[in-house]
């Protein structure tokens, strides 16, 4: 093979990305690895160890970073101390029909930097929701199909947990749970004993004790920074876990600032030969060749790509048979629920900063529940005491002040929902080929939005919330619903989804694009329904599982 040929390529260096890379180069495929962005290197995180005040402006954004970083301000994550893990909008444009929320990062790494680690399973019944309720389509595959692969995944990241023996959201190997305090204990007997519902710790992928098989890695210090990036390596990126594996190999060739956009179609051979990239330092065009592809570029990263390929055979997109390519955009919808001040407690307070909260997994349309609307939704939420912030606008000054200060707050809960949003195909992103961006390349287009099966839900989101704080005898209890677009869960689903037929689908149960079985595509992308709980962890399991599928065909040689 000369320099521009592997066994195979990889595009992306997120979630699933990373897992992509570990697992073909530990199975002894040459793999070239793309990114976008620009390389960040395990302990590459210029704020994680600055203290407050080494921080300019209080640490709060200038009106020139929420200028440039327009979108991601939406979702308050732009800081001082983060701001350079988000793409800057103005130089990254695309169009919102109805808003959208697309939060981005374009760095090695990807959003496995900035991810909230949350790691849920999925159940049996996500699997066969589709079906059941005759909505879209059917998964292709069930939940036995990939528990051994959440086993596979869970056993390498490490995610602390509670076993919790509940059907809708399946126990996994867990490192020892992250401890609820005294308010959400009780908070807990409370949703117990009144509703039958469960409150747990959050199932996180942040070290609780050690794993032998990632030396590299430490156990969680509390800080609670882990936006910054963690130097200690103690909950999974790519760069603390998957990549590092894959270099170990010597099998792994890793290039950043390379743009994929589009991949290279063999009309004879009805197969991807490889995939054109543009350098985003340089402007030069480079292509890259290999036997079997695989996009994990993000959702609309991997969408876009894919509508950007056109060629005789595919003119409406790459894999576009059916035209369900860039359609049935998912998310989980958000901005809903209820916080409380809560009395007694005065004389309890806790250790460090948890990074976690807690979990109230969904309970609604199931068993006897039926409600006005389909699926259903989960809680995350916490209870802390309030820290010297609530003073700002105290009339308090001097040495009384100061006192205030160093005393601990009262207690505060929240809890707000994750709901589900189904596949309607009408939710869609498409290629405009009329607006370009700094690279010259077409921009996406976002035309989606929720629908009343949502609206309907988010009426239970909040007013469930509210009931169960009022029940545990909390006051001041305020409801919320804040009026959002989609993306803002920054769970996005869809576009190229997986079933069964490819008059109807994008990808086989395999996540192989249907019409060219060496084209791979294992990112949120695939997903054929959303359920409620976070999805990476889901989306790692799949590409552990198409990885393992893919050396498999290509050792029968049948791709």
């Amino acid at each position: 093979m000369d320099d521009h040929s592997y066994d195979a390529i990889v595009v992306g260096t997120g979630i699933s990305g990373g897992w992509a890379a570990k697992e073909l180069t530990e199975k002894g495929l040459k793999t070239l690895v793309l990114d976008r962005g620009r390389m960040v290197r395990h302990g590459d995180y210029p704020t994680a160890m600055k203290d407050p005040w080494e921080l300019p402006y209080g640490g709060r954004a200038t009106q020139e970073d929420l200028r440039r970083h327009a979108i991601g301000a939406r979702s308050n994550v732009i800081t001082q101390a983060s701001k350079h893990w988000f793409v800057d909008d103005l130089d990254n444009p695309y169009i919102e029909i109805q808003r959208f929320d697309w939060i981005r990062g374009y760095h090695v790494g990807g959003r496995s930097i900035m991810w909230g680690r949350q790691s849920y399973r999925w159940s049996p019944m996500d699997f066969e929701a589709n079906a059941r309720d005759g909505i879209a389509v059917d998964w292709p595959i069930r939940y036995d199909d990939l528990a051994p692969w959440y086993d596979h995944v869970e056993g390498f990241i490490g995610v602390s947990g509670q076993a919790e023996n509940l059907p809708q959201l399946p126990d996994g190997k867990f490192l020892p749970p992250m401890e609820l305090n005294c308010v959400e204990q009780r908070l807990r007997r409370v949703l117990a004993d009144r509703f039958g519902r469960t409150l747990t710790i959050g199932r996180a992928a942040h070290l609780t004790a050690p794993l032998a098989h990632s030396p590299q890695r430490g156990t969680c210090q509390y800080r609670n920074l882990c936006i910054r990036g963690c130097p200690f390596g103690a909950y999974f990126s790519s760069n603390s876990s998957t990549l590092p594996a894959a270099e170990r190999t010597g099998n792994m060739t890793l290039v950043p600032n390379a743009i994929v956009h589009e991949l290279l179609h063999d009309a004879r051979g009805g197969r991807a030969r490889g995939v054109r990239v543009l350098d985003a330092q340089s402007g030069a065009q480079t292509e890259y060749l290999a036997r079997v592809i695989f996009l994990c570029a993000s959702t609309f990263g991997s969408a876009f790509i894919l509508l950007n390929s056109v060629s005789s055979r595919f003119p409406n997109g790459f894999g576009n048979d059916s035209g369900e390519l860039g359609c049935n955009i998912m998310d989980h919808h958000l901005d809903v629920g209820a916080g409380a001040r809560v009395d007694g407690f005065e004389d309890r307070y806790y250790s460090g900063r948890r990074p976690n909260g807690f979990y109230v997994p969904r309970y609604r349309n199931l068993g006897a529940d039926r409600r006005d609307y389909l699926r259903g939704f989960g809680y995350q939420g916490g209870a802390a005491r309030l820290d010297w912030t609530r003073l700002m606008h105290d009339a308090t000054l001097g040495a009384s002040l100061k006192a205030k200060a160093a005393a601990p707050g009262p207690w505060y809960v929240w809890m707000g929902g994750f709901g589900e949003v189904l596949p309607y195909h009408a939710n869609r992103v498409t290629l405009d080929r009329t607006h370009k961006d700094r690279f010259g390349l077409p921009v996406l287009a976002f035309d989606a939005g929720l629908k009343e099966n949502e609206l309907r839900m988010r009426r239970d989101m909040k007013n469930d919330a509210a009931e169960m704080l009022e029940a545990a005898g909390y006051r001041d209890i305020r409801p919320f619903d804040q009026q959002i677009g989609l993306g803002l869960g920054i769970h996005e689903m869809g576009t190229a989804r997986m079933g069964r037929d490819p008059k109807t689908s994008v990808l086989n149960e395999w996540n192989q694009v249907h019409a060219c079985k060496n084209v791979y595509v294992t990112d949120g992308s695939c997903m054929t329904s959303a359920a409620c709980q976070n999805p990476s962890l889901t989306y790692m399991a799949l590409t552990a599982r198409a990885a393992n599928h893919a050396v498999d065909e290509l050792r029968r040689m049948n791709i």
